[in-house]
């Protein structure tokens, strides 16, 4: 592998207001920042909420769930209803080129520091990013949303789980994380569209359409077929065997996509004879009759070890992998290669996704504590130790968030 041309994310130079809590907007931000963004954390005086969402929590008393979405951040407390907490991010937004915020629809507004009302003519060269469950308008526009309640209203639970266990939770955020990668890609966009025109933008990440665009292959299937996607278990709407099936000390998942890659799977578990009946030899036919097919692979399954039987179809072209823990998947040394386990002690975090060859990005430092660099941001805006001391005293900058 080549070493990088620089030692310099791609984003250094870029300088990010982050008036964000809990999930998808402190994702954002911390991806910028492993790129080399500045970012300035601005928590209201009650603190961000995922500092308090524990157990666990770290040695100095913040939840794990705050500690993986907030490293590489500068932190500040701001109260924003003070109209001498907004003069201070007008201080900050001087020199800022992203602003990203995910208050409820009409809050900045309600502060008279709205986007299109006042940022956009102040700081036009700003990229505004509002990040929110449904938006600004229409029949739910203004109102909150949750990852799992958006799961709900857009049919992501509805397919996901068995006929035995009902309608499930997907068991991680993902509306909320994909709606982080969402905004992302919007800032990016934005700050690219601003090389050409010299002017910002409003970027808008909305749980509600990142729900509906998750929906795939379900949505494509009902808006051609007109039939109600139903509950599969870990089974594929579309392809089989793309399944979960039972070996001899555990599960495995096994995703085969075409009629090669079965004959190879059939040869290797000893059953070629599968691959030559008209029930299973192909892709529509394997659908038609998952269930028989399930049957008689997990007949024979039951001879495997699961980490054996994976390795030799992986090495045969054939996908499969043994259903592990979340420890487990930690533990592969893979994850050591790709340095997706960063950190030490209780600060270890999950690495960078995205690789960049000539500049890749660099975990940032510790989360911060609660308002940590209030005085040096403020100093380096130029406002006095008297000045500072004034914003304290009216509570329009906090450092003490115990009395929240």
């Amino acid at each position: 592998m080549n070493a990088p041309e620089s030692s310099e994310g791609a984003l250094t130079g870029i300088v990010v207001v982050d008036l964000s809590r809990v999930l998808a907007g402190p994702l954002c931000t911390q991806m910028l920042a492993d790129h080399g963004a500045t970012v300035i954390k601005v928590e209201p005086p009650s603190g961000d909420e995922t500092r308090r969402l524990g157990p666990p929590f770290d040695s100095l008393g913040d939840a794990a769930y705050f500690n993986a979405l907030n490293r590489g951040k500068r932190a500040i407390s701001l109260d924003l209803s003070r109209p001498e907490a907004q003069d201070v991010l007008h201080k900050l937004l001087e020199n800022a080129d992203v602003v990203i915020e995910n208050f409820l629809p009409g809050t900045m507004e309600g502060w008279n520091i709205g986007y299109e009302s006042v940022l956009a003519k102040r700081y036009p060269r700003l990229i505004y990013c509002s990040v929110s469950g449904f938006g600004r308008d229409g029949p739910l526009g203004g109102l909150p949303g949750y990852d799992a309640v958006l799961q709900a209203m857009c049919g992501l639970m509805s397919v996901n789980g068995s006929p035995a266990s009902g309608p499930l939770r997907v068991g991680v955020p993902i509306i909320d994380q994909v709606t982080g990668y969402s905004a992302i890609t919007g800032i990016l966009l934005a700050l690219q569209a601003r090389h050409r025109t010299k002017k910002g933008q409003r970027v808008e990440a909305t749980l509600f359409d990142t729900a509906l665009s998750l929906l795939f292959p379900q949505a494509p299937n009902w808006l051609c077929s007109g039939q109600e996607p139903q509950l599969l278990g870990s089974a594929h709407p579309n392809i089989a065997p793309y399944d979960k099936f039972s070996a001899k000390d555990g599960d495995v998942f096994i995703g085969i996509l075409n009629d090669s890659q079965f004959r190879r799977f059939c040869n290797r578990i000893g059953r070629p004879e599968l691959a030559e009946e008209e029930r299973y030899a192909t892709t529509r036919a394997r659908l038609l009759n998952r269930d028989s097919l399930k049957v008689e692979i997990e007949f024979t399954l039951a001879n495997f070890r699961t980490q054996d039987l994976c390795e030799d179809l992986m090495q045969n072209g054939v996908p499969a992998g043994r259903v592990n823990t979340v420890s487990e998947a930690f533990s592969h040394p893979h994850v050591a290669h790709r340095n997706m386990l960063v950190g030490e002690g209780d600060t270890r975090g999950i690495g960078i996704p995205v690789k960049l060859s000539s500049t890749p990005g660099t975990p940032g430092t510790r989360p911060p504590r609660f308002a940590q660099d209030t005085d040096e941001i403020l100093l380096e805006l130029g406002l006095s130790r008297a000045d500072i001391d004034a914003l304290k005293a009216t509570g329009a900058i906090v450092v003490d968030q115990r009395k929240y």
